[in-house]
C-alpha cells in the first residue's frame, strides 16, 4: 500500500506542473514566442527521457523486438485517438494562439480537449509509477523530465483555451483533474505491472515511449515551430542534453 501512495504522490508531482503551467498561461499573457520556446524545451527534456529512460531500459530488459513492437503499438494507438480527438475539436490543444475552436464554433470541442489533455498524460504518469518497480526508487529523471514538460503543456493550451472564451471555471477545472489523474494513473501503473514479468514490463515501457515519441512530434513540436521556428532545433537540444545530464548524474 505504501508503494502505491509514493506512486501516486510521485505522479501527482509530475502532474502538478500541468496545473502550474495552466495558472500562468491564463492569468498572464505570456508573448507567443516566449510560450514556443519553453514548448520546444520541454520537447527536448522529453525526447531525451523517452531514449535514455524508456525506449533504452525496455532494449536492455526485453531486446530489440518486444521493444520495437511495444513503441510501435503506443504509436499507433496514440495516433488513432488523437485522430478521432482531432475531429472533434482537440486538434490545436497544445497551442497558444487562436486556434483552438471555441464551443460556439465547435459544439463539443471542449470535451474532446479534455479527453485530449487526459491522453497526453497518462502514459507519462504511467511510466513515473512503473519506475519505482525496478529498485524502489522513482526515477528522479523522468519524474523531472515529465514535470519540466508538463510546464509549457499546461501553460499554452491554457494561453489557447483563454483565447477560444473558455472561463476560468472551465481551465483551472480541466487542469486540476487532470493533475489528480496523473496519480492515479502512477499508481495503476505500479499496482497493476507490480507482478509482471521484466519481457511485458519492458514492453509496456516501450508502448509508452511510442505514445510519448508520438504525442511530442504530434502536439508539442508544430506548437514551438509556429511562433520560435528559427530558434527552435537549438532550443529542443538544449532540453535534451539538460536531461541527458541528469541521466548521467543519476547513474
Amino acid at each position: 500500500m505504501s508503494g502505491l501512495l509514493v506512486a501516486g504522490g510521485w505522479g501527482l508531482v509530475a502532474g502538478s506542473a500541468l496545473l502550474i503551467g495552466a495558472l500562468v498561461g491564463y492569468l498572464v499573457r505570456v508573448p507567443v514566442g516566449l510560450v514556443a520556446a519553453v514548448m520546444a524545451f520541454g520537447s527536448g527534456v522529453l525526447l531525451s527521457a523517452v531514449s535514455f529512460e524508456l525506449i533504452a531500459e525496455a532494449h536492455r530488459n526485453a531486446g530489440l523486438l518486444p521493444t520495437v513492437l511495444g513503441a510501435v503499438a503506443g504509436a499507433v494507438i496514440y495516433t488513432v485517438a488523437n485522430v478521432v480527438l482531432a475531429r472533434r475539436g482537440a486538434r490545436h490543444r497544445k497551442r497558444s494562439g487562436d486556434q483552438q475552436p471555441s464551443e460556439a464554433e465547435q459544439s463539443g470541442s471542449g470535451t474532446a480537449i479534455a479527453l485530449g489533455a487526459l491522453l497526453d498524460g497518462i502514459p507519462e504518469s504511467v511510466v513515473v509509477g512503473a519506475s519505482l518497480l525496478g529498485g524502489g526508487a522513482v526515477s528522479a529523471v523522468t519524474v523531472a523530465a515529465v514535470f519540466i514538460s508538463n510546464v509549457p503543456e499546461g501553460l499554452s493550451s491554457a494561453s489557447g483555451m483563454r483565447r477560444a472564451g473558455r472561463g476560468r471555471g472551465y481551465v483551472f477545472g480541466l487542469w486540476t483533474a487532470i493533475t489528480a489523474a496523473s496519480g492515479v494513473a502512477a499508481m495503476l501503473g505500479y499496482g497493476l505491472l507490480g507482478g509482471a514479468d521484466p519481457a511485458v514490463l519492458a514492453t509496456i515501457t516501450a508502448l509508452a515511449g511510442g505514445a510519448i515519441l508520438t504525442m511530442i512530434a504530434d502536439t508539442m513540436i508544430p506548437e514551438a515551430f509556429s511562433s520560435a521556428r528559427l530558434w527552435t532545433g537549438l532550443i529542443t537540444v538544449a532540453g535534451f542534453l539538460t536531461a541527458f545530464a541528469l541521466t548521467q548524474l543519476e547513474s
